[in-house]
């Protein structure tokens, strides 16, 4: 099973800095699953106002990270003709649950799942882990759209 750095995650998305928020994806299965590393620090861009006294990652931050490694996960997996030019888009979130507060100077780890692919059209569900100890999970899909 393949990992990816960071660099190489920046080839596969749009993604930037401070938005790019997952550091590393490993445990790879082509098209089907991974697990992605997300450093939450105290210098993380949210920090300042979310919240100043009681820093908490926001829960819509959560979302976007496992829908960034679900884009991670699948355009590793697909040809690179097939993805040229493409970005992934989230499209909804079926359900998402958030159990504990993320806070600041923790690793979540977020174990992801290609549910189905129709087409364009992707279905994932994850789960957020920090000590291993659950934090969020969520079900949402994601279309590949041509890049305008």
């Amino acid at each position: 099973m393949k990992s990816l750095n960071k660099s190489e995650i920046v080839k596969l998305l749009p993604h930037r800095e401070p938005m790019l928020l997952i550091d590393e994806l490993y445990d790879i299965e082509i098209l089907k699953s991974a697990t992605a590393v997300v450093n939450v620090k105290k210098n993380s861009f949210f920090v300042q106002g979310h919240f100043p006294d009681n820093p908490v990652m926001p829960g819509v931050l959560i979302v976007e990270s496992f829908g960034q490694a679900a884009a991670a996960l699948t355009a590793h997996g697909l040809d690179k003709s097939t993805y040229a030019n493409k970005l992934v888009f989230l499209m909804g979130v079926e359900k998402a649950r958030f159990r504990n507060p993320v806070v600041p100077d923790c690793k979540l780890i977020l174990k992801i799942e290609a549910i189905r692919s129709h087409g364009r059209v992707w279905k994932y569900k994850g789960e957020a882990f920090v000590n291993e100890i659950k934090m969020a999970d969520a079900i949402w899909s994601a279309t590949i759209v041509d890049k305008k």
